[in-house]
């Protein structure tokens, strides 16, 4: 029997300890930073505390839409043609770091990129539900998805963002391998996608420059290594129980972007271990529920949006801990919630507020 207007109360709370850890964990990392730039300690914090506010909001309403209306094509295809429209414009925006992934409506940063995986996880688990019967057909069910998964990654690289093009193509991949589809598939597209990102990774000097300096950053410590030589010294400096909060050393224009890509290693230090360990615990209680609700999902389109939203948040926030960690070469990927940042943000919790929907149609049964 199913359960209704009852969500995972479980991955609601691990969700919100993590939007309220962002709160006072971007304070902390962004107060000089926002002095230096702008002469206002308290400039990201109220800009995270806004975008928080409208994602909870967001998460709320949305946690209220029945998920099936995800599956309408009309829905859909609108969803595809705004998100596509906005990857070009992006394009002809002002360049921030020498990329164009943001442009602003009304004063406000939009990341198009980031709404363009939520989408793709709509169209993908709608395909899915329809075709997964006859999923190693690859004329029938893997070239619509193949197609508009790559026009997306291909605008993504563009901007460029090979990290969020990645990311588009690994929940692609999970979504229908949880369909079914034969390991073989997977794996001759990983073999033939491999000399392509050798190309775009060695193609690029500033993606060499990481991957050499990840493989060893102590050769150029004050160059390509750099970032991963803070991150590194803010974690061990932090010990078992850290500095405290507010006291953190490496924030302090050592760690490049405290308050965005390198958050978790101001948590490591000022909240030492301890709380590093309670960030970790959160991303896998929600990883563990948001499989859970797919398990337990009363029909296919359910599973496999849960499973979609599930590797969106699960697998941003593994590549983030471990660039933290010096387990993966440096990437400008955010930490879900945690992380400054409105886009990410608020898309992120619009996913949790669709896993919680599900959930309260899930079975009871395991």
């Amino acid at each position: 029997m199913a359960r209704k207007l009852k969500s995972d109360r479980v991955l609601f709370l691990a969700t919100v300890l993590l939007v309220g850890l962002s709160i006072v964990m971007v304070y902390s990392a962004s107060a000089v930073v926002g002095l230096e730039r702008f002469g206002k300690p308290s400039m990201f914090l109220v800009r995270q505390g806004m975008w928080a506010a409208l994602g909870m909001a967001m998460l709320g309403l949305v946690m209220r839409i029945d998920y099936r209306s995800y599956r309408e094509p009309v829905f859909i295809w609108t969803c595809l043609g705004v998100v596509a429209v906005a990857l070009v414009a992006v394009l002809f925006s002002a360049p921030v770091n020498s990329a164009r992934r943001w442009f602003g409506i009304a004063g406000i940063g939009v990341q198009p990129s980031e709404l363009a995986k939520l989408v793709a996880i709509f169209f993908i688990a709608a395909i899915l539900e329809r075709r997964m019967h006859r999923i190693d057909e690859v004329g029938y069910s893997l070239l619509p998805i193949g197609a508009v998964t790559m026009v997306f990654i291909g605008l993504i690289l563009f901007e460029p963002d090979f990290g969020t093009a990645v990311s588009l193509g690994l929940i692609a991949a999970v979504m229908v391998f949880a369909a079914g589809l034969d390991y073989r598939y997977i794996l001759g597209a990983a073999l033939a996608a491999m000399p392509v990102i050798y190309l775009l990774v060695m193609g690029a000097s500033y993606r060499r420059r990481r991957i050499l300096a990840f493989l060893n950053p102590w050769d150029d410590p004050l160059g390509a290594g750099f970032q991963v030589v803070q991150s590194l010294i803010a974690v061990g400096t932090g010990g078992v129980w850290g500095r405290g909060l507010m006291n953190g050393v490496q924030k302090l224009f050592y760690l490049p972007e405290p308050h965005t890509d390198f958050i978790y290693s101001v948590i490591a230090e000022e909240l030492g271990l301890i709380g590093a360990t309670a960030v970790l615990l959160c991303f896998c209680v929600i990883t563990w529920r948001g499989l859970r609700v797919a398990l337990r999902a009363p029909d296919s389109h359910g599973a496999f949006l849960a499973i979609g939203v599930t590797t969106m948040v699960g697998l941003q926030a593994l590549v983030n801990i471990s660039v933290a960690l010096g387990l993966l070469p440096t990437k400008g990927i955010p930490l879900p919630f945690v992380s400054a940042g409105g886009s990410s943000l608020v898309v992120n919790l619009v996913g949790m507020g669709i896993l919680l929907n599900v959930s309260q149609h899930a079975s009871t049964e395991a």
